[in-house]
């Protein structure tokens, strides 16, 4: 078979797959929205600098960092990243090196445990810079 004949056939199989799964009849219980704690962390990133906040999820699901103030003029792009801590430092999971306001990262936590925010210059600040970030957690 062809590599593109193969690729289209494996898309076509998913899609149905994907259509079976979609239409079955079977009723699922509503869930139970997960409560969520908002903090806010903020200070200040210096030239080629970092700065890492730690925090505790006490259950399992989505956890949020949003970049809500960098700077005097909300323009600069630094970066943000979500990870583990381990008592000592902030292993990283998801980072994004572009963030601006409005932006950060998202991601879903398996269990309880210490997790940690990082907030980095990516080499596009001129001067030390202030921020503040919201995380959303369970």
């Amino acid at each position: 078979m062809h590599v593109k004949s193969r690729a289209l056939f494996l898309v076509l199989a998913l899609s149905t797959g994907l259509v079976v799964a979609c239409n079955d009849n079977s009723t699922t219980a509503p869930t139970t929205d997960i409560p969520t704690t908002t903090e806010t962390f903020a200070g200040t990133v210096t030239l080629n600098g970092a700065t890492t906040h730690v925090f505790s999820v006490t259950q399992r699901g989505t956890v949020t960092a949003t970049l809500t103030a960098v700077g005097t003029d909300n323009t600069a792009v630094i970066g943000v990243s979500l990870g583990t801590w381990n008592g000592t430092t902030c292993q990283i999971i998801l980072a994004n090196d572009q963030a601006v306001v409005g932006a950060g990262a998202t991601g879903t936590v398996s269990g309880v445990g210490n997790l940690c925010l990082r907030v980095y210059d990516v080499g596009k600040l001129t001067a030390p810079t202030t921020y503040s970030v919201d995380v959303v957690h369970p």
